[in-house]
């Protein structure tokens, strides 16, 4: 089957978990043998790790609102000129559309993916026979909602609240003309199963990143790792928690390891904190690590950084938000809501040695998702 695959960010070097959530979905449609032309923006100033003539960059562009400078303006003002929600607007370009309609023109495609609501704009281009597939990675509005409740300006609770409804009109409207939605938990499924005239909706089980899991275990550099892009505001949220209110329960010889960008702050602002940036293999990172803390407290969808982290091996301790959409997890995996505990359960993961079986169980965990996701994704296209 040919299949033209729309999506916000194309996966590159300087990667996020939405990103790796979205290639998943593209490798396992390539696993089935399906053609997948695969189009979308590049971070500006980033590039590919891997170059084929099945990727087609529209652009190069920023698209976080503290780096677009200038362009987070023109946004704003599309979002308010089209009735569009903001996070959507900073997708939108005519070059895009042209792009599309090029393609639609020139190839005969049997199936189209539009990935994430913020792209539901270019199901208008579609033609009337075309066949689209939706795909929510979480409920967005749900997350608006939750950043306007906690606002504690008008603005903030204005802006953020007619993001929530706008992006919620997209995701029921994308949800009723689809042929299917795909999701990524039970929860969010069920929501869009409760629209009326809503197409079919799919659950999948998301395995870790695609990429190759390490063959054998690593020796343990450190301590305490956490890794995630703290430039986004729930991650940063997550990253204050831990420091405000679990680091002040740890002994300070325990070496913590912090990687991934946007935090630069915490450099020599902790003794025994030591901020690695963006580290060149995130698998190698957290298996170093004799227990990886993920201390999410907000957010929708599945945690790719989760997923990851359990696949490495190392011993985890997790907050519940941090595991949401994820279920059967092996034993290495603990969970904790108050920081106390969640300390308790960071010190007595570190004092404990690891073993071989240990490493087993975590790879045997990631085939039997990653195989039940190559499945459902068989299962899928098989009902269409």
């Amino acid at each position: 089957m040919k299949i033209l695959f729309l999506t916000t960010i194309l996966l590159s070097q300087n990667r996020n978990g939405g990103e790796v959530g979205t290639q998943c979905f593209i490798d396992g449609l390539k696993h089935q043998g399906h053609q997948v032309t695969v189009v979308g923006y590049l971070r500006k100033g980033d590039y590919l790790e891997k170059k084929n003539q099945d990727i087609i960059i529209v652009s190069e562009r920023n698209t976080e609102s503290r780096k677009a400078k200038i362009s987070s303006v023109y946004w704003l003002l599309l979002s308010l000129l089209k009735g569009m929600p903001y996070s959507a607007t900073k997708y939108y370009s005519r070059l895009y559309i042209s792009i599309v309609k090029k393609y639609l023109l020139t190839e005969e495609y049997e199936l189209i993916i539009i990935d994430h609501p913020q792209l539901g704009w270019l199901s208008h281009f579609l033609r009337q026979e075309d066949k689209f597939i939706a795909i929510s990675h979480n409920i967005e509005h749900e997350m608006y909602q939750e950043i306007c409740s906690k606002a504690n300006n008008f603005i903030s609770k204005f802006i953020y609240g007619r993001e929530a409804r706008l992006i919620k009109a997209e995701e029921d409207r994308l949800a009723t003309i689809a042929k299917q939605v795909w999701t990524v938990t039970e929860n969010d499924a069920k929501y869009f199963t409760n629209i009326k005239g809503a197409a079919q909706t799919i659950a999948f089980t998301q395995p870790p990143a695609s990429e190759k899991l390490l063959d054998k275990p690593l020796t343990k550099n450190f301590d305490i790792g956490l890794l995630a892009s703290w430039s986004w505001r729930a991650n940063l949220e997550s990253l204050q928690w831990f420091l405000g209110s679990v680091y002040p329960y740890l002994p300070t010889n325990l070496s913590i390891h912090i990687a991934g960008k946007g935090a630069d702050w915490l450099t020599s602002n902790y003794p025994n904190i030591y901020y690695c940036g963006v580290v060149p293999d995130a698998q190698e990172f957290m298996a170093q690590a004799r227990v990886i803390a993920i201390p999410t407290l907000s957010g929708g969808g599945i945690q790719i950084k989760t997923l990851d982290a359990i696949a490495s091996g190392s011993s985890i301790v997790a907050t519940p938000v941090a595991l949401r959409g994820i279920s059967d997890v092996p034993s290495t995996v603990q969970v904790a809501e108050k920081p106390e505990e969640f300390a308790n359960f960071l010190i007595s993961a570190v004092s404990l040695p690891f073993t071989h079986k240990a490493f087993e169980q975590a790879k045997n965990w990631y085939h039997i998702r990653q195989d039940k996701f190559i499945h459902d994704i068989a299962s899928a296209i098989n009902d269409l």
